[in-house]
């Protein structure tokens, strides 16, 4: 019963709409309806500002952390159940029951979960995520290089079990498949890039490839 317990509080946690909900709050606007239709930190960043956004962002990530530290203490610190925990909190944000299953891209609760998991492997991809930005002003080739990494770098500097590795490839693919619409887009050249104003389309000059 502890176990069911803790993955469906974890997975509960993981569906807390946070961008939905402050956006709501905020001008009474359904972000789902403008810019990328996601619920998630980019998006509440682009279309209602950057306060809201960032706060999106801590919040997303905390309830992440949140739920695998819950679990770590129901569980006497169990690898196998932590790590689980980790991929029932971004299964929630990504298929949150309080959305009828339609959710964000778990960026940001992948982070919040595998900083309690994994933290060195963390802030080695962050560091990719960051360069990745900086070069093409792509907050999704961010993500989809961390992801992609990810589970090497696990790997490489934990040396885990293999609950932990599991899900950081579980995470990983997660990721990636919830970025297959920006995967086409950075193909076809009409992916949004950032910046701490506004967004654009990737079309922008001619020295800047859109992929």
């Amino acid at each position: 019963m502890t176990i069911l317990f803790v993955l469906v509080l974890a997975y509960l946690l993981g569906s807390i709409p946070f961008g939905y909900l402050l956006v709501k709050l905020k001008t009474g606007r359904d972000v789902r309806a403008s810019g990328s239709g996601n619920i998630g930190a980019t998006n509440v960043f682009r279309t209602t500002g950057r306060g809201i956004g960032v706060l999106t962002l801590l919040l997303d990530a905390l309830k992440a952390f949140a739920a695998v530290w819950i679990a770590g203490r129901l569980t006497n610190g169990s690898e196998l159940w932590t790590s689980a925990a980790g991929v029932a909190v971004l299964l929630g944000h990504a298929f949150p029951v309080f959305l009828n299953f339609k959710g964000g891209k778990a960026v940001a609760s992948f982070t919040g979960a595998f900083l309690y998991l994994a933290p060195a492997a963390v802030l080695a991809v962050f560091v990719v995520f960051v360069l990745a930005v900086w070069r093409t002003r792509f907050i999704s080739m961010g993500s989809i290089l961390g992801a992609l990494m990810f589970p090497l770098a696990v790997w490489m500097i934990v040396r885990p079990h293999w609950p932990l590795e599991a899900a950081s490839i579980i995470a990983a693919v997660l990721i990636l498949w919830r970025h297959k619409g920006n995967l086409e887009r950075l193909r076809s050249g009409t992916e949004s890039l950032f910046s701490l104003g506004r967004s654009s389309l990737g079309r922008t000059s001619p020295g800047r490839s859109g992929a």
